[in-house]
């Protein structure tokens, strides 16, 4: 089991030294830069006077972006090494720490409750809808588990915030009340917080508990049909008991998998319900920097997806040795 975990642990590091020069290749292949960006801004249609191409020349040498690529990616790698990801280009001259560090929070939180609630909810109802086939209430979250995988989630946000307004004169966008906004950490922002955040779960984790739901359920009902549950029943074992200790086991497996890539699914894959409900979290910063071309921004972020990945993988493949043991043995 050590040997097991060891090697997990020395190839999710491999793998994020991999991901930190991907990110880097993909953010510098757009042609253009945030130098030049910058000039336009400033400059409007003064961009291309000799005044602009000074003011560019000597921002790129500056920022050290008149070297090549491979010198910035290692500068950048050894200040990364020593907990400096850079500074902002957008919000200069803020520390990339400083303007992701509030939003990470927010983020991680945002993930982590998502998770539980999907994870809490697709388990019981697919042992439910399973051990009940056929059934009124197997239909009824079929039809749930459908309507959720086929309404787009940014869809459901932009009902839920005209009900808000339509009906009870609110607003459900946000994860504070205007009060508690800015304000810093106490108890009472904590319960403020638990109040704004269940309805952020529920939007953003609609499509991934009805495809939990779909997958537990039938990777159930491939284990009920097999003789060896069918022969603990008939020797007097207790149904429900036979059914959580061998089958369910066995079919949780491929829902253990999937933690490697659900949860930066819930921050990727969540950015235009974070920007319909304003949510303070990396997706909506993420857009922002890369429309920008804030390169140290948009550097850290995906880096900081592609890592959720790799520690969502590594904790999949221990509570997959804990659930199943011949997985330890794998090779």
């Amino acid at each position: 089991m050590v040997q097991y975990i060891t090697k997990r642990f020395f190839l999710g590091l491999l793998t994020i030294w991999v991901i930190t020069i991907i990110s880097w290749v993909i953010i510098e292949l757009p042609p253009g830069d945030f130098v030049t960006y910058y000039v336009d801004v400033l400059l409007r249609e003064n961009a291309d006077s000799p005044l602009g191409r000074q003011m560019a020349e000597t921002l790129r040498e500056q920022l050290g972006w008149d070297k090549p690529s491979y010198y910035r990616y290692g500068k950048w790698m050894w200040n990364m090494l020593q907990g400096d990801l850079g500074k902002s280009l957008v919000y200069e001259p803020m520390p990339v720490t400083a303007v992701i560090s509030e939003r990470l929070l927010m983020t991680v939180i945002l993930a982590v409750s998502t998770a539980i609630l999907a994870w809490g909810l697709a388990i019981p109802i697919g042992i439910y809808s399973a051990v009940r086939q056929r059934s009124p209430e197997d239909y009824l979250f079929t039809f749930v588990g459908f309507l959720g995988l086929a309404v787009p989630d940014f869809l459901l946000a932009l009902w839920l915030l005209w009900i808000s307004f339509a009906v009870f004169n609110q607003s459900v966008g946000g994860l504070f009340s205007p009060d508690y906004l800015n304000a810093p950490w106490s108890f009472a922002r904590l319960i403020d917080l638990l109040s704004h955040l269940w309805i952020a779960c529920l939007v953003v984790g609609t499509a991934g508990t009805a495809s939990l739901i779909r997958v537990m359920r039938a990777n159930l009902l491939d284990e009920l049909n097999k003789p060896y549950v069918t022969t603990a029943i008939a020797k007097g074992l207790h149904e429900w008991k036979a059914i959580l200790k061998y089958p369910v086991r066995l079919a949780i497996n491929p829902l253990i998998s999937t933690l490697g890539y659900l949860l930066p699914y819930l921050i990727s894959g969540s950015i235009i319900v974070s920007v319909v409900l304003n949510l303070p979290t990396e997706g909506p910063l993420l857009l922002k920097a890369l429309f920008n071309e804030d390169l140290f921004v948009s550097a850290a972020i995906i880096l900081i997806l592609g890592t959720m990945t790799v520690i969502g993988t590594f904790i999949s493949d221990i509570l997959l040795a804990v659930v199943d043991p011949r997985i330890r043995f794998t090779r």
